[in-house]
């Protein structure tokens, strides 16, 4: 059987750990320092930009207008070695945003796909598309959850936190979400 969160996790889990350190570096103007958090974090935002705007071009706006935040807020960061919640916080904030924007010019098509790149590490042409088309079959607080666990490492705690839910939501729409996806891959013989 496919171990679905086992390929997301695989493929884009953050390679190491972004201390404040590094943001405080940023502060400094160190653009090593913001080149070093882009690396290890870009395909982790855009995730979860997409998990969020369901429209590629938008997820890449978002990354980008979150890393400019990043360099000319990071002065403002609060220390509570919780790096990521900050850095998340402000790519929902410009994604939310962008949500809005589409809304008033009333372009409110999306791309309802998890473009092909983000699972270009499966190898087997047919187990990528089963997982896009399983991912794109949940609902988007699942998908979000999803996202944030397999493919940044958060836990569950720091993503109820950066969601605004209860831990006993977020827990129980995860273990949910991991169900939904082990039964519809089952059904596709998987």
């Amino acid at each position: 059987m496919l171990n679905f969160v086992a390929v997301l996790e695989a493929g884009q889990k953050i390679s190491s750990t972004v201390d404040d350190k590094l943001i405080k570096d940023i502060a400094k103007g160190s653009m090593e320092a913001l080149h070093t958090l882009y690396e290890k974090t870009n395909r982790s935002i855009y995730a979860f930009a997409l998990s969020i705007t369901k429209n590629t071009h938008d997820a890449e706006d978002v990354l980008q207008e979150t890393f400019l935040k990043i360099y000319h807020k990071a002065a403002d960061y609060s220390s509570y070695d919780k790096p990521m919640a900050w850095i998340f916080t402000i790519a929902r904030n410009f994604a939310l945003m962008k949500i809005r924007e589409r809304k008033k010019e009333g372009s409110l098509e999306d791309d309802n796909d998890v473009p092909e790149q983000d699972f270009s590490f499966v190898e087997d042409v047919g187990e990528r598309i089963v997982l896009k088309t399983a991912i794109n079959k949940l609902e988007e607080s699942e998908r979000t959850i999803l996202m944030l666990h397999a493919v940044t490492g958060l836990k569950n705690r720091e993503i109820a936190e950066l969601l605004d839910m209860s831990i006993n939501t977020v827990l129980s729409k995860y273990n949910r979400t991991v169900r939904k996806m082990q039964k519809y891959l089952e059904e596709e013989g998987f």
